[in-house]
């Protein structure tokens, strides 16, 4: 029976997830980890990245229906404004 590839646990709250990320940068910057591994962490690291903006755009469109008095709204994706 082939083995499955384990999936990383999701972590609790954003802030649990960018501290992870942050381990990771730094396990990778240090150059120090096998190829296989930093792949590996890589890997992690960019589904914390995907995670933690998605909870931010969420947390955006909470704040917008908040500030627009709107409890009923729909939520949409977040696009930012053009600087």
């Amino acid at each position: 029976m082939p083995k499955m590839p384990k999936k990383a646990p999701q972590p609790a709250s954003f802030e649990t997830a960018l501290s992870e990320l942050e381990h990771i940068v730094n396990r990778l910057e240090s150059g120090d980890l096998p190829l296989e591994d930093a792949l590996n962490e890589f890997e992690r690291g960019i589904q914390l990245a995907r995670q933690g903006q998605q909870q931010l755009q969420q947390a955006e469109q909470r704040v917008q229906i908040l500030l627009n008095g709107d409890a009923q709204a729909q939520l949409s994706p977040f696009e930012p404004d053009e600087a």
